[in-house]
């Protein structure tokens, strides 16, 4: 994995669209600039991956251990009714899973989150505080490292 990581290049649009929180093992956690919804992605920084069974089984079960960190944090520190998660990579092929904490009065609900409206950005303070909360929620998870400054 170690070579794949050096050739990793996050995708643009992911790049544009969240911010850094941290890093597993295996994958960037980031948090989506929309506060109608708290969404999350996991992206395995393997450079040339779209799919989860490109992956070796290793890494597959790295990806759900960190899927599986990032899941009880949302369900147990957040108020969620019901977490979405899903990888779907039909506009950015770069393998990343989504985390979505839903509620039943988000905007959309029960309806998908994918095309609803346009997005509502973060203030910078509530970016800021945001990032820090999933920050030290995760630090005692093992292989968690916090982004070393916000984005």
């Amino acid at each position: 994995m170690k070579e794949s990581v050096t050739q990793f290049k996050l995708d643009s649009r992911l790049q544009n669209d969240s911010f850094l929180v941290g890093n597993f093992r295996l994958s960037q956690l980031r948090l989506l600039n929309d506060k109608n919804f708290l969404w999350v992605i996991l992206v395995p920084r393997i450079a040339g991956v779209t799919e989860f069974v490109q992956l070796s089984t290793a890494d597959q079960l790295q990806l759900l251990n960190e899927s599986g960190a990032v899941s009880r944090l949302l369900l147990d520190y957040f108020p969620t009714d019901k977490l979405n998660t899903a990888a779907i990579g039909n506009i950015v092929s770069q393998l990343h899973v989504h985390h979505i904490a839903r509620r039943h009065d988000d905007p959309c609900w029960p309806g998908v989150v994918w095309g609803y409206g346009k997005g509502v950005s973060y203030e910078e303070d509530e970016k800021n505080a945001l990032i820090n909360t999933l920050q030290n929620e995760l630090k005692n998870e093992s292989g968690f490292e916090p982004a070393p400054s916000i984005e």
